[in-house]
């Protein structure tokens, strides 16, 4: 069975003190709001409905967590985070992006790799480029060029050379790869499944994604010690957190 097609909802994360106490590896999924990340999500899952879109971009500002592996162990989550960037977010939404996702890609230890929605029809923007400021610059980052259906091939191949040309210049030398994708046209969903499952297999070959027991119905581990949004503590064992921003993103500067 594909790891993937294991996947099933594990908690929502409003706050940072939610977080999951430690835990095996997490790869998130990042992207403007109406890049397409729900839908590339939902079919790279084999799901129809396992993420959702707001009705409202840029208002959803929680981190979703999707566990994999067979019950009722886990051997990965997915997470699922805000998306940024629309311009009729009032500032409140925007400072809470910073406080809760921008600290999570910042800091979070368990975090081991990032699959960044770029519209193809786009590239790269400065929102982007801000984003990709918060990444550690050695994490791995799949770049999922969405929306791949609605230009040509000869189209297709200059946008993905000229985002490869320009993360080249952002990111270090071999932690990043740049796919087609379209999840209308089925296009990448092969290439995106298969260095996502890569990611995993090579966290649980360096011992970081070990199964670990799924929380139980009150937010509990399977030992009682607490996990997800009820932390009897408070503090969820999250990571240190990074000093916030000035509301709305940008990230931290890269040091030239």
């Amino acid at each position: 069975m594909a790891l993937l097609t294991t996947v099933r909802f594990h908690t929502t994360v409003a706050q940072q003190q939610q977080l999951p106490r430690g835990g095996p590896a997490e790869v998130a999924f990042i992207g403007r709001s109406n890049a397409g990340k729900s839908s590339a999500i939902n079919a790279i899952c084999q799901r129809r409905r396992l993420a959702f879109s707001s009705r409202t971009p840029g208002r959803t500002q929680a981190l979703n967590f999707f566990a994999l592996g067979k019950e009722p162990d886990t051997v990965g989550f997915l997470v699922d985070t805000p998306g940024y960037g629309y311009a009729a977010a009032p500032g409140a939404i925007r400072h809470g992006w910073d406080a809760l996702a921008g600290r999570y890609l910042r800091s979070r230890a368990q975090l081991r790799a990032v699959v960044m929605m770029l519209d193809i029809r786009r590239g790269i923007t400065d929102l982007d480029r801000q984003m990709l400021a918060w990444i550690p610059p050695g994490m791995r980052v799949i770049a999922l060029l969405t929306k791949a259906d609605k230009l040509g091939r000869v189209q297709q191949s200059a946008v993905r050379r000229a985002v490869r040309d320009e993360l080249a210049k952002l990111r270090d030398a071999g932690s990043f790869e740049v796919v087609l994708f379209s999840s209308t046209d089925r296009i990448g969903l092969d290439e995106a499944r298969t260095a996502i499952e890569a990611l995993f297999a090579n966290a649980n070959a360096d011992g970081d994604g070990a199964p670990h027991a799924d929380a139980g119905a009150d937010g509990s581990d399977a030992d009682g010690s607490g996990s997800g949004s009820r932390a009897a503590d408070g503090s969820a064992g999250q990571d240190a957190p990074a000093a916030p921003p000035p509301a709305g993103i940008p990230g931290p500067k890269r040091r030239a």
